[in-house]
This record gives structure tokens, C-alpha cells and sequence, in this order.
């Protein structure tokens, strides 16, 4: 039997650049899109989105549950103040007007740390009801260990 000889493979050029790094160039260029026909709504964004950016930032780990969390909460947040702004006008003084509410900032600011909070602690939860749930289920076992060790009068 004759065994068929495998093609060459080709030695492919390392790459230059890091992963995602070439779409770096086209995301800063809808920033400045948004900034140039939208100044209102990016200051919006940008004040109000505050804790997401952050976590953006900060966020390393597969996944980013963090970023999630705290976007997602942040989001919701946002969700009256853009209504506010967009019904308000879309200019710099609506936006200006909307982010100096007196509970606005705060309360987006403050469901951002919420999700933070929320990613970090829920991890821990978890983790306590799982433990309890494992050794729960060790006592039932054992019991019923001893049950059939008694009724087969074995020896341990």
C-alpha cells in the first residue's frame, strides 16, 4: 500500500501588526465622525458612558465580564437621559442641560458601579451555593452509605 506524500505547506510571513489592532484606525475615524456631525450625543455618551470606558480600559480577561456587567447596567441607566436629549434637541446646550440633571449623573454613574459590584460578587455567590449544594448532597450520600452498610452488615 502505497501511502500518498502530503503537499508542502507554504511558510506563511509572521504578521506585523497585533490582532484587532487594524481596525484601531477605522473605529478612531467613526469617534471623530460622531464628535464632527454629533457633538451633542457624544458628550452625552462620553459623560454618561463614563464607567463603561473605564471598564474598557481596565478590563483584561476573556471575556471582559466586568466591561458586561458594567456596560450593561450603564446602559440602562442611559436609557431616559438620551431620550431627554433627543427630545430635548440634539445640540451641545441640550446635552450639557440633560448631564447636569441633578440625579442623572448619578444614577448613571452609580448603575455603572452597581455592575461592577454585580460582577464581582456574583462570581462568589455562585460559587457559596455550589459548595453548600456539594456538601448537602455528601451528607445525603454518606447517610445512605450507612444505610445499606447496616443492612448488608458490612464492615468499614
Amino acid at each position: 500500500m502505497a501511502r500518498k506524500a502530503k503537499p508542502k505547506e507554504r511558510p506563511t510571513a509572521p504578521r506585523t501588526e497585533a490582532p484587532g489592532r487594524s481596525l484601531a484606525w477605522v473605529q478612531g475615524l467613526a469617534c471623530g465622525a460622531l464628535v464632527a456631525m454629533a457633538p451633542g450625543f457624544a458628550v452625552l455618551g462620553g459623560v454618561l458612558g463614563a464607567p463603561s470606558w473605564v471598564a474598557l480600559a481596565l478590563d483584561r480577561a476573556a471575556g471582559r465580564p466586568v466591561l458586561r456587567s458594567v456596560a450593561l447596567c450603564n446602559a440602562a441607566a442611559c436609557v431616559a437621559p438620551v431620550r431627554a436629549f433627543w427630545a430635548g434637541g440634539h445640540g451641545l446646550d441640550a446635552a450639557w442641560a440633560v448631564v447636569g440633571g441633578p440625579l442623572v449623573l448619578a444614577l448613571a454613574w452609580g448603575a455603572g458601579a452597581a455592575g461592577w459590584a454585580l460582577a464581582e460578587v456574583c462570581p462568589l455567590g455562585v460559587r457559596l451555593v455550589l459548595e453548600a449544594a456539594a456538601a448537602a448532597r455528601a451528607v445525603r450520600l454518606r447517610a445512605r452509605r450507612a444505610a445499606v452498610a447496616k443492612e448488608w452488615a458490612l464492615q468499614d
